[in-house]
């Protein structure tokens, strides 16, 4: 800067000039004269008016100019509308001094209609709250508030929570409010996490759940994704929503019932069905019957109402064209599907020979009424199961057998307290001495059964159970057969049935309990894709064939195989060759055997065979191929965990021997 006799010299007055649109040529001299040494802001005198001397607009011009291009006034007011408007900003803004009381003050009000709402239940009350707010510039917190808050508490307040976000979608909180709210739950997963530890899949399910409801658009966690850090827990819970969720066969249905609390009971069930039949043959309401059906909102548990519409029919003579026409009626609405039709018809196939000796010919009366619906038009007689062969081979339902259930259920629930797989095997001993499938079978039921109205320690203790077991496959296979058969009951306490089967009957794969050949005869059982078995083999299925597979169906439940939490691919590693290592040197067979057997994951054997072999190779020590014939012969390491790990070998040959 060309400074002369104290004075701003013609060309910077120019340049300053320019930049900030006044005229400071119209300025006497002596307003821009440098007072003394140093800048003149160090120097400079404030006035005592209380009248502010700054021209209007800040000295950046009048009117129709755009302002200074170096003006750095923060006298903006923050728009919560804007695009790129962020709360953050708020308290630095010299400005927000008035909003921030007032979003502190919505802070509170939401957390208050929150809590009022969980402990109500009133959805109508807590939207009017809101509404009187009148502050939708922050309904986005209270989206995160909801949602958060819920986190932390029991199914019963995430399904309302999920419920109250639907109702006041774009009604009170509209769109781009819902949207946001979600994205600062993604953004505060790390935070979330700290007092929540299931943060990543509660909140990824309320995200799967906003977008089965249409209050969040698919696209939201692509856009997210590419906005968070790599190695955020918002990237986890965006990647399990998708993948974890939405990916998943029949995903709408699974995820909209998950924190359903079921409040009807099969009996209660039962009593509502037969009661609206009774009614029904009386007064021939159909209208009123139709209505009584659809509001069980059971549609998996309609055979109920045909086996029974049935009995009526056999034991009501009189009644029995008025309940045949409202099954026509009903199977012609499509209130009742013809897979439903069918197993009711094949109940009652199975249950012929008891209602014989309450109703006289009770297995012609059937075959009438079979005669009938299939000539109406309403059922095919050919997907029915024949009256004229014996019936299938039940299970023992004698005195010894009923007894032994109820031992079972004692076995399993004392193991849940205990943990102690060894007294199990005591009690079964004592109890199915001849090692009899049926009752086998019937105590794989009774455990998944169990296991599945608990928590994932449980299930992962069923799991583990299992595979200590040892019992032979077709019992397994019979046991989920059985299992699968009554899936429709468990339905009404669990929702999520058919996905915890799925997992069990993986895990069972994984676990080589069973052999995937094994799928296909489970499978065999339920015929077509719409039945609760095919759901089922579909679902395993689709579990098994995902990408690293073994390992995230081993830890579905939190373990690793074990009642410990699992171990890390390369700990397992690690620790399989500390163990090889140890018997190489002179170590005991029994103790290596009992190392390999406590890793748990016998999916992962051939991860001892390829080591076994390599350092066999390595040192030319044969010691090692007496460990891996006797884990072979007792059936620790089977053929296909053996087979692998020298495919595994004969890969890496060529950089073997370099």
């Amino acid at each position: 800067m060309n400074v002369t006799g104290g004075f701003i010299s013609d060309e910077r007055r120019e340049i300053v000039q320019s930049a900030s649109g006044s005229d400071i040529s119209s300025k006497s001299p002596r307003s821009t004269q440098v007072q003394g040494k140093g800048s003149p802001v160090n120097h400079d005198r404030q006035s005592r008016s209380p009248i502010d001397g700054r021209p209007k607009k800040g000295g950046c011009g009048g009117k129709g100019t755009w302002g200074g291009l170096l003006d750095t006034d923060s006298s903006y007011a923050l728009d919560p509308n804007d695009p790129n408007y962020d709360s953050s900003e708020e308290y630095g803004h010299p400005n927000a001094r008035k909003s921030a009381p007032d979003f502190d003050a919505f802070k509170k009000k939401a957390t208050i209609i929150v809590e009022e709402y969980f402990a109500t239940d009133d959805v109508d009350s807590a939207t009017n709250e809101l509404k009187e707010l009148a502050m939708p510039s922050y309904n986005y917190y209270f989206v995160k508030k909801l949602v958060s808050m819920a986190m932390d508490r029991h199914d019963h307040e995430k399904e309302m929570a999920a419920v109250l976000l639907s109702a006041l979608y774009a009604d009170v909180i509209d769109a781009p409010q819902v949207y946001r709210g979600f994205s600062k739950l993604v953004e505060s997963a790390d935070d979330l996490i700290v007092d929540i530890p299931d943060t990543v899949d509660i909140l990824a399910l309320f995200i799967a759940r906003a977008v089965v409801d249409d209050i969040l658009p698919p696209a939201f966690l692509k856009k997210q994704i590419a906005l968070l850090p790599n190695d955020s827990k918002g990237v986890e819970v965006l990647e399990r929503a998708e993948k974890g969720y939405l990916a998943a066969p029949m995903h709408a249905e699974i995820i909209e019932r998950r924190w359903r609390v079921s409040k009807k009971t099969v009996e209660d069930v039962k009593a509502r069905i037969n009661n609206l039949l009774i009614e029904y043959a009386t007064s021939g309401d159909k209208k009123e019957a139709y209505r009584c059906i659809k509001d069980l909102k059971v549609p998996f548990f309609h055979h109920e109402i045909v086996k029974r519409a049935l009995v009526m029919a056999m034991e009501r003579r009189q009644a029995e064209d008025r309940l045949l026409d409202l099954l026509k009626e009903v199977a012609e609405e499509g209130l009742i599907n013809s897979s439903q039709i069918t197993k009711g018809f094949d109940r009652m196939i199975d249950t012929i020979e008891d209602l014989s000796l309450d109703i006289p010919n009770a297995q012609r009366i059937l075959k009438s009424l079979i005669s009938k619906a299939t000539s109406d038009g309403w059922l095919c007689a050919s997907s029915l199961r024949s009256l004229s062969l014996e019936p299938r081979k039940k299970l023992l339902e004698d005195n010894f057998t009923r007894t032994f259930k109820l031992k079972s259920q004692s076995i399993v629930q004392e193991y849940f307290l205990t943990g102690d797989i060894s007294e199990v095997f005591s009690c079964l001993e004592a109890e199915n001495r001849t090692s009899s499938g049926e009752l086998n079978a019937i105590f794989v039921k009774r455990l998944i059964t169990l296991a599945m109205d608990r928590k994932n320690r449980e299930k992962e203790m069923a799991s583990v159970l299992l595979s200590s077991l040892c019992f032979p496959a077709d019992d397994v296979v019979n046991g989920f057969v059985m299992l699968i058969e009554s899936a429709d009951d468990t339905a009404l306490d669990n929702p999520v049935v058919v996905e915890d089967l799925a997992m069990f009957l993986a895990r069972a794969v994984v676990d080589e309990v069973l052999a995937p050949q094994h799928l296909e005869e489970v499978g065999s059982q339920f015929l077509g894709t719409d039945s609760i078995g095919g759901k089922v083999l579909q679902m395993a299925k689709s579990l098994l064939k995902a990408r690293l597979s073994g390992e995230r169906i081993l830890r579905c439940w939190g373990g690793g195989g074990s009642s410990r939490p699992g171990w890390a691919v390369e700990d397992v590693k690690h620790k399989i060759g500390k163990l090889l290592e140890e018997y190489e040197s002179g170590g005991d067979i029994r103790e290596a055997y009992r190392c390999i057997k406590e890793l748990g994951m016998p999916f992962f054997h051939h991860e001892v065979v390829k080591k076994a072999m390599v350092m066999v190779m390595e040192k030319k020590n044969d010691r090692l191929w007496g460990l891996l014939a006797h884990c072979f012969g007792s059936g620790l390491i089977t053929m296909n965990q053996m087979t692998k790990g020298f495919s595994r070998v004969e890969e890496s040959l060529d950089d073997l021997a370099l």
